[in-house]
């Protein structure tokens, strides 16, 4: 038996962070054991456990999905936490594990400093040498730079995280970050410095007509260094006028344009204790809010993975360019002994057409790396950007390109992938495969919609549709708390609306009809979506305590568009944007009505306001806003299905909604489900939906009796389909059905994105459907699942693994001549309900034996076997019908 996967707030051993209540989660893995008896969780002051500060004593109530120890928490200080779980097979003792506070309520000491000289283009260099004549005994930095900050103390770099101090409003708050600095100082002379680009903050951004400074117009750092001595002192050295500032190598640094260094000014000792600053510029103070720090909420964005190119191509135009292998997101890295002077050009692209290096679907983006070389030997990448991309053309290179001179750095946020699908269709392992790497490359701090061209931005409407999948594959809950956090800040400003984009860059403004206005169905809906979904996934309440007024105020705002009528007919709404059942090829809003979509929204995010609510045990939030989602559908009905149960619209989307969102009667659902049937049929069983309708699709037809559709459509190679882009060679999700035409060549380019997530959804039905692992409300962090697999031949086997908050679930299964062979695993102190479908009870043989003359419980319900599985490895088989 052992303990692992020891976090606070879902991450391991965070330092600095915004806590409120620590939540301390856990998983024991304990094969030969069944079930939790008790448990202990202690917390101290120290590592020894000599001053505890919090003991719950052995307790049978605590559960390892989440437990808030009461403690009051100082600012800057480590606390150490352990935990002792009692089986039925024995007990077992955890490691030590710390969660360290930020500086909290403390103010601060430091200055925010900017250089003293009037181009604000320029990027710095910052510094203070100072000296340390006693030993250190622990060290801390606390800093934020704007817009992007590098620090470095003695020449090393500080952390081995990019993009901070992060992605988020800052116009409503700053993220400080905090770093362990002890080994990094010494006696004698030292000294910190920062570098500074332009990031999200003051760099060219946006889509409300892309522009620069729109947060700010000059570069930025506050910070302090508290080194606690041997002795028990204290010093802190902060930021102030006594700082200097140079320019640094960065000429020039954007998020969509790249970067541009030249080494010819790179200073080497610039914050080593080595370097004469005597020549160095002053700096000022200048007026920033302190009010708006807070303690980070991002979680490290850091080199996830290392790619070597697989091959160089010299294309028909004479360019030379590096093969990926894979669209990723990052930047590649090289090494160069270039002749001083030499000017080395990297371009960054998704896709190659008529075997030239392309990227027209960037539209502005330039998307490049400049490098001017000294002469010196040197290993080089950017510091302030990112790029989306498979291609690399390169140019100015001195001598022969060859891969094994580039690295491929894969950037992304410090998600810890958990879930895993494999099926005996390469394609669709592929396809699984795709989803992931489109995940990876747009949850960089915010889930955006796409990593490459000019726009990279947070849009709420992929991050709601694809984050049922996202917590499938990633833990995300600590990634989507600050998303949400970031939400509800940008909501406060504008009456409970969501804005299309979080942060939102100037999207916030409330143009009822204008498609740059904030807010629209399936959009907005982030904001009740995306807490349920982790709170479903993580078993954790506090994303319902940080969120629920957020969800409140957005169904209030809704509500205030109704008229009593309790349909959403108002305002702007992007549709079932890129649905093919619409009017003309390049029509980008379905042919669902705007307003069906809305009102069917409405009435699903009042019942999940009601849903939290009754969570937190808030009855009469709960009563008020069932009650309210209660008389949506009811105007839906009124208003989009006849009194024989024929709806309005004959989209796929729409029968889709209405079964997916249980918004018509019972004695409806029948001739809605056979109409959606149709609808297939009329279309040679091909999909319609677009962004709304398909992440959805799948789940209905299997939910309805229609499974053998779901698996149909999946495994469809034609447009439009998912398979179709993967027999393309796509190694991501791609943002049109027909990103690419059939030969190869791009279709629409104003808009055409091959790193976009959202049609990855599918991969949720696989985990539910296709594997059959579904959370229920009621048991919230999978203690207690549903496992309903629904096989199909058109797949030989199909195997699915999550780590879940409760433990790894593993379900598969295969079909071997005329049986049908299951392979389960449920963790320690957790069940599972399952469901097997069109098995006879005779022919049911659970690990080797008759289920008959097994101990497990089950039932026959139709043409269905339920269990109840306990902890622990099931083999189980059953004859099929030909």
């Amino acid at each position: 038996m052992k303990i692992t996967e020891m976090k606070c707030n879902r991450m391991v051993n965070p330092m600095g962070y915004t806590l409120n209540k620590p939540r301390l989660s856990w998983i024991t893995e304990a094969e030969e054991a069944i079930v939790q008896i008790a448990c202990q969780v202690i917390v101290a002051a120290d590592e020894d456990f000599l001053d505890i500060l919090h003991d719950s004593r052995k307790r049978e109530d605590i559960d390892s999905i989440g437990y808030t120890p009461e403690i009051g928490l100082k600012p800057r200080t480590r606390y150490y936490w352990k935990v002792q779980v009692w089986t039925d097979a024995g007990d077992v003792v955890s490691s030590v594990a710390w969660f360290e506070t930020s500086k909290m309520d403390e103010p601060w000491i430091g200055k925010w400093i900017t250089p003293d000289w009037e181009d604000r283009s320029i990027h710095p260099l910052l510094r203070k040498g100072f000296s340390i004549s006693k030993e250190v005994a622990q060290a801390r930095l606390y800093v934020c730079g704007l817009g992007l900050y590098e620090a470095e103390i003695n020449g090393k770099r500080v952390g081995d995280e990019y993009f901070t101090p992060y992605c988020n409003s800052y116009h409503h708050w700053m993220q400080y970050q905090t770093f362990d600095v002890t080994d990094l100082l010494g006696k004698g002379k030292n000294v910190i410095g920062a570098m500074l680009g332009n990031g999200w903050y003051k760099g060219r951004f946006g889509f409300k007509g892309i522009k620069e400074n729109h947060y700010g117009d000059r570069f930025a750092l506050l910070c302090e260094l508290v080194i606690q001595y041997a002795d028990g002192s204290e010093e802190i050295i902060g930021s102030d006028e006594d700082w200097k500032a140079a320019p640094s190598h960065i000429l020039d640094s954007n998020i969509y344009d790249g970067e541009i260094q030249d080494a010819n000014k790179y200073m080497e000792s610039w914050s080593s204790d080595s370097a004469d600053d005597e020549q160095w510029a002053c700096v000022r103070l200048i007026d920033i809010d302190y009010h708006l720090l807070e303690a980070r909420r991002s979680i490290p964005v850091r080199i996830k993975e290392k790619l070597k190119p697989v091959q160089v191509i010299h294309t028909p135009k004479g360019e030379v360019v590096l093969d990926m292998g894979q669209n990723m997101v990052g930047w590649v890295s090289f090494k160069t002994e270039a002749p001083k002077g030499s000017l080395i050009h990297l371009q960054y692209g998704e896709e190659l057409q008529d075997g030239c290096f392309y990227r027209e679907n960037l539209r502005t983006a330039k998307a490049e790396f400049k490098y001017i070389s000294s002469g010196e030997s040197a290993e080089v990448q950017p510091y302030f950007t990112f790029y989306g991309f498979r291609y690399v053309k390169v140019e100015g290179w001195h001598g022969e390109v060859r891969t094994e001179d580039f690295t491929g750095c894969v950037v992304y946020s410090d998600l810890e992938q958990i879930g895993h699908i494999e099926t005996s269709n390469p394609l669709v392992n592929r396809l699984f495969l795709n989803a992931l790497w489109g995940q990876k490359g747009n949850f960089l701090d915010v889930p955006t919609d796409c990593p490459q061209r000019d726009e990279r931005m947070g849009w709420t409407g992929d991050a709601q549709m694809f984050s049922g999948t996202a917590c499938f594959n990633m833990d995300c809950d600590a990634f989507f708390h600050k998303y949400l956090y970031d939400l509800a800040q940008e909501q406060s400003s504008i009456g409970g609306l969501v804005p299309h984009t979080v942060p939102s860059f100037g999207m916030s403004k409330k143009n009822e009809n204008s498609f740059l206005s904030a807010g629209s169905s399936a959009w907005s809906e982030a904001a009740t979506v995306i807490p349920w979904n982790l709170y479903l996934h993580y078993g954790d309440r506090a994303i319902l305590e940080q969120q629920l007024n957020s969800m409140k105020d957005y169904v209030d705002y809704i509500r205030k568009q109704d008229d009593g009528k309790r349909l959403w007919n108002t305002g702007f709404h992007f549709g079932d944007w890129l649905a093919l059942d619409g009017q003309g090829e390049f029509d980008r809003f379905g042919g669902t009505p705007t307003d069906l979509i809305a009102t069917a929204y409405y009435a699903y995010s009042a019942e999940l306001v009601a849903k939290a609510a009754k969570v937190l045990g808030k009855e009469e939030i709960a009563e008020e806003y069932g009650k309210l989602s209660v008389e949506v559908k009811e105007a839906f009905c009124e208003e989009f299905v006849t009194p024989r149960g024929r709806l309005a619209a004959d989209t796929q989307t729409s029968y889709i909604l209405a079964l997916f969102m249980d918004l018509v009667p019972e004695k409806f659902r029948g001739r809605i489900v056979e109409s959606l049937r149709k609808n297939l049929e009329d279309n040679k069983y091909y999909l319609k939906t677009g962004f709304v309708g398909t992440p959805y699709l799948c789940r209905v037809l299997s939910e309805n009796g229609y499974n053998d559709l779901a698996y149909r459509l999946l495994l469809n190679e034609e447009f439009p389909s998912w398979l179709y882009a993967v027999k393309l060679g796509a190694t991501t999700i791609w943002e049109r059905w027909n990103s690419l035409l059939p030969d190869g060549t791009f279709g629409e380019l104003g808009m055409n994105s091959l790193n976009h997530y959202t049609y990855g959804s599918i991969v949720e039905w696989m985990y539910r459907h296709m594997c059959g692992i579904q959370p229920l409300e009621d048991f919230p962090g999978f203690r207690r699942i549903r496992l309903a697999p629904q096989p199909n031949r058109m797949l030989q086997y199909a195997k699915a693994s999550v780590k879940t908050a409760a433990g790894l679930y593993e379900s598969g299964w295969r079909y071997e001549d005329e049986s049908l062979r299951y392979h389960f695993r449920i963790p320690f102190h957790a069940e599972a309900e399952l469901v097997l479908p069109y098995a006879d009870i005779q022919n049911v043989v659970v690990n080797r034996a008759p289920l008959e003359q097994s101990p497990i419980k089950y039932d026959i319900r139709d043409d269905h076997v339920m269990m109840v599985l306990k902890s622990g490895t099931y083999e189980i088989s059953h004859l099929i019908g030909k």
